[in-house]
């Protein structure tokens, strides 16, 4: 965990102390930076997945939050999660982590979900009333094509551990030929409980990208716009957004994939760390996942927001319980940061077999789910490839070749296969080192269905 960013912003904190309970001893004996991250992790959470459930319509409680999402989570962090105190107001949470600073407070706004203050925050929240909770769209539902058995018999599987021994599976949603033909929830979770997408983000965010371009906003193949390299002989500057989206800046990074605790939970923001990164290949030419690259691709269409905010495609989608949520200073972390429910990510889903459509309407490329499946470029090891924001299941056996998922971090996935006009939705909440076996489920599931 690279702690140093932290470490600068407790530095310049205002020491301005609180009245707080004293601190178990296992928190108040831990490092100071590790103490405010893990509370900033509890905020967080907490805040996302109560507040997001009630402008959902739904209702979480924090025994179940603190049982799944705090469950197997990075391992530094978890015993202090543990014994630290979460006080929720009407719009937000507080955690205490020092006896002589403020707790880490997240705070939930309209729209825009919780937002995680840096650390020495002392500002007010919004306590008034609670959020609104927003209308359904029906989903269509119907009989599936197929083997209704079998597909019940995967189904089944996946919550009791057929695909991955100490999952967590909490929810599935089967869409075939645009109706939803099948869906299980665990117990607590439902049609209206939003969970952290993670990584999954990183597919919205590419579509959301494919929008501007299709607005004539955005352009893939220019230099991505970030102020921070307009300098004359920055070599950044020749960064274009499609190498962004493709995992191929050749920026550095403190870890490859999803560590950038900082910005995540620390309250540091997307414009002070995202940009700062120095080359150290040439753009295009290396891949590497991490969370930079999309943050910088969404940063560099940051101007199209005042019009066109990602809530507006989402509205249009008919994901109504969905939030992008941002950072403290209101730009999107859109690498990880959006909690949707299974039926709206279902939707996300389905715009791809839909060509882009929604209403009759173009809202992305007519070969946008061409691009965002092209293995243009160096590719990852392992079962999967990489295309633009979205992984490629082009070498797993039994699964159509022009299959795409988005894949997020304890267990989130959203598997689309144009051949068969079949969308797959697997949500979680596995602890570290327990992963589920997405690629076997989909060949089940898929073989189950005409």
């Amino acid at each position: 965990m690279r702690t140093l960013i932290l470490a600068a912003a407790l530095a310049a904190a205002p020491l301005t102390a609180a009245a707080q309970t004293p601190l178990p001893p296992a928190v108040a004996e831990a490092p100071a930076p590790i103490r405010a991250m893990a509370a900033g992790y509890k905020a967080l959470m907490v805040c996302g997945a109560l507040k997001n459930a009630e402008a959902a319509g739904g209702e979480r409680t924090l025994a179940s939050v603190e049982a799944n999402e705090l469950v197997g989570i990075y391992p530094e962090l978890e015993p202090l999660v543990r014994e630290m105190t979460a006080e929720v107001g009407s719009r937000s949470v507080s955690v205490a982590w020092d006896e002589a600073m403020p707790p880490r407070r997240a705070v939930w706004s309209p729209g825009r979900g919780c937002a995680i203050m840096p650390v020495g925050w002392t500002g007010a929240a919004d306590e008034a009333g609670r959020p609104d909770v927003r209308a359904d769209r029906p989903f269509e539902t119907g009989d599936p094509r197929g083997n209704a058995a079998l597909l019940n018999e995967a189904i089944e599987g996946a919550f009791v551990g057929r695909y991955g021994d100490g999952a967590n599976t909490t929810a599935v949603a089967v869409v075939q030929g645009g109706r939803l033909v099948a869906e299980e929830y665990a117990d607590g979770f439902g049609i209206d409980t939003p969970q952290r997408t993670w990584s999954v983000a990183k597919s919205l965010a590419g579509t959301i990208v494919g929008a501007a371009v299709q607005r004539g906003e955005a352009d893939v193949n220019a230099p991505a716009a970030i102020p921070d390299w307009s300098r004359e002989g920055d070599p950044r500057g020749a960064i274009t957004l499609d190498n962004l989206l493709r995992m191929a800046s050749g920026l550095t990074s403190d870890t490859a994939g999803n560590r950038t605790d900082a910005l995540y939970f620390g309250g540091v923001g997307v414009a002070e760390q995202a940009p700062t990164w120095p080359l150290i290949a040439p753009p295009g030419t290396r891949y590497r996942y991490a969370n930079n690259d999309t943050l910088l691709a969404v940063l560099s269409i940051a101007d199209t927001f005042a019009e066109h905010p990602p809530a507006e495609l989402f509205a249009r989608l008919g994901m109504h319980d969905t939030w992008a949520e941002t950072d403290w200073r209101g730009d999107y972390v859109l690498s990880s940061q959006v909690w949707s429910t299974a039926r709206d990510l279902a939707r996300f889903g389905q715009l791809y077999l839909d060509d882009g459509m929604i209403d009759g309407e173009r809202v992305l490329p007519e070969d946008w789910l061409a691009y965002v499946s092209r293995p243009s470029g160096p590719q990852p090891e392992g079962a999967q490839g990489y295309g633009a924001t979205f992984w490629l299941m082009n070498r797993s056996e039994g699964v159509p070749p022009d299959t795409i998922s988005a894949n997020g971090n304890r267990g989130q996935y959203v598997i689309i296969v144009p051949s068969r006009d079949i969308v797959i939705v697997r949500r979680g909440e596995d602890p570290a080192g327990k992963r589920f076996d997405h690629i076997a489920f989909t060949r089940d599931v898929l073989a189950a269905l005409d």
